[in-house]
């Protein structure tokens, strides 16, 4: 590897990627915390895992679709306040609302009611989220154009970030504590306006502080308004087919698919192994072991992964250090397998290390991979398209979830896992296992085969750096 040096007018200001990283923290927190409150559908409000796959998919499809849309609202935006803010502070307001409605759920109206209430109000969520993300994460991908800088940038957010799975597993200890509350189902409805209105106020922080200029007098870019919202449509289908047709883009999505899709497939099964597993489905038997599991690994991603991860791509480069890591995640798989121990709970903790290199690694990687993606674009097309090639990339993120939540209801189905029941049928347990060590391990080779000839190296992106500051100075 070349040892390029940052230049000193290319460093971001520390309090500016701390800001960032608080975005971060309540875009990484409301999915957290989703996926605490989400089994309360089923073990609290009676949700069967097919409807429970159900409203997991549906709501986040729709993400899918709203996503390029913003992402090409906020690229073409022309405002005092830049093209981005704005849309963070209003979707980060809609996000803090809607979760905490979307919550308000009682035992005892009816299963179609629930149902019905939490999908429409799941909708709201998902459009707020978008409205806040998709500019958020352009935010990103814009504070440096030095290669090494987008990775510390991204380091420093995912490390704030992280501390949303560090805190939401103890939710499950709250939520199931009688002395806390009655059930499960008003923990969620009390507990959810503390997540809301908390996260709200970290995601507005970059919209306050991350400094941006005004694009009020941009003449290049597309209008947007009801005249030109045919011509828009085109111009959004047609920047995602340009997106899609970049090779080394097309490479993260992919990779990222199958990463992100299979882990968030099983992930909800910890709990049921640690409990019906390990400890013969007495819950209470359980005790904090499901949380430590959660929040353990967190912390492991925290103070090890991401140090650890940081380093390696400043010496191996981005891509050798996304096969390594992934690489190291595939070993804590397998030693879930041998190490979900019942009666040695604390032996699972060996494989928490090495299980975290897997999410830990990926989307500080990736994100900065994507930055390098939008230098690359803007060479060929002249055009600064970081919102498009943002929303592209969570869409893909998000319908990975999307797909991950109808699998994990179709896994317990046809496992015949009965999350409420007080004991299972021979073998259902047993099929869980085997999903969990084994499906995340196929979907990261995947993405470590993808990935194996990724080819925008840090010469290749220094390079392209060059001939856009040449470019500039030439015009």
């Amino acid at each position: 590897m070349t040892q390029h040096k940052t230049a000193a007018s290319d460093i971001v200001p520390f309090g500016q990627k701390v800001a960032f990283g608080f975005g971060m923290l309540a875009n990484q927190m409301f999915p957290a915390a989703l996926g605490v409150f989400m089994m309360v559908l089923v073990k609290g409000l009676g949700f069967p895992p097919l409807m429970w796959g159900i409203v997991y998919f549906f709501p986040r499809i729709f993400d899918c679709f709203t996503d390029p849309i913003m992402g090409f609202i906020s690229d073409n935006t022309r405002s005092k306040w830049g093209r981005r803010k704005q849309y963070v502070f209003i979707g980060a307001i809609i996000m803090g609302i809607s979760y905490y409605f979307m919550w308000q759920l009682y035992p005892e109206n009816s299963l179609s009611y629930n149902f019905t209430y939490f999908m429409v109000w799941s909708f709201f969520f998902y459009l707020g989220l978008t409205i806040f993300s998709v500019p958020y994460v352009a935010m990103g991908y814009e504070m440096s154009s030095d290669f090494h800088e987008r990775t510390n940038i991204m380091a420093t957010a995912q490390w704030i970030g992280q501390w949303a799975w560090v805190i939401a597993p103890w939710f499950w200890v709250i939520l199931y504590d009688p002395e806390w509350f009655e059930n499960p189902a008003e923990g969620c409805r009390e507990l959810s306006i503390w997540v809301g209105v908390t996260c709200m106020i970290f995601a507005m922080i970059p919209a306050i502080f991350i400094k941006s200029e005004s694009t009020l007098n941009e003449s290049s870019f597309a209008s947007i308004n009801l005249q030109t919202m045919g011509s828009s449509l085109k111009e959004i289908f047609k920047g995602f087919k340009e997106a899609l047709s970049n090779k080394p883009f097309r490479k993260l999505c992919i990779a990222t698919f199958f990463i992100f899709n299979s882990f968030n497939t099983i992930a909800a099964f910890s709990f049921f192994i640690i409990v019906y597993y390990m400890f013969n489905g007495d819950a209470g038997a359980a005790g904090i072991w499901p949380t430590l599991h959660g929040c353990l690994g967190a912390l492991a991603t925290t103070f090890l992964v991401i140090p650890i991860v940081t380093r390696m791509s400043k010496k191996f480069g981005k891509k050798q250090t996304f096969i390594i890591s992934q690489g190291i995640s595939i070993i804590g798989y397998i030693l879930f397998w041998f190490l979900f121990v019942p009666g040695k709970p604390y032996l699972f903790l060996i494989a928490l290390p090495f299980f975290s290199f897997g999410i830990g690694g990926l989307f500080m990687l990736m994100m900065s991979m994507t930055a390098d993606v939008c230098d690359l674009d803007e060479l060929n097309t002249g055009k600064r398209r970081e919102g498009i090639f943002g929303s592209i990339y969570w869409w893909m993120v998000k319908f990975g979830f999307a797909i991950a939540g109808l699998l994990s209801g179709l896994f317990m189905t046809w496992v015949g896992f009965t999350p409420d029941a007080a004991s299972q049928p021979e073998g259902a347990v047993t099929g869980m296992r085997i999903f969990y060590s084994g499906f995340p391990i196929v979907g990261t080779l995947i993405a470590m085969w993808v990935m194996r000839n990724y080819d925008l190296t840090e010469e290749v992106a220094l390079d392209i750096r060059k001939q856009l500051e040449l470019r500039k100075i030439k015009s």
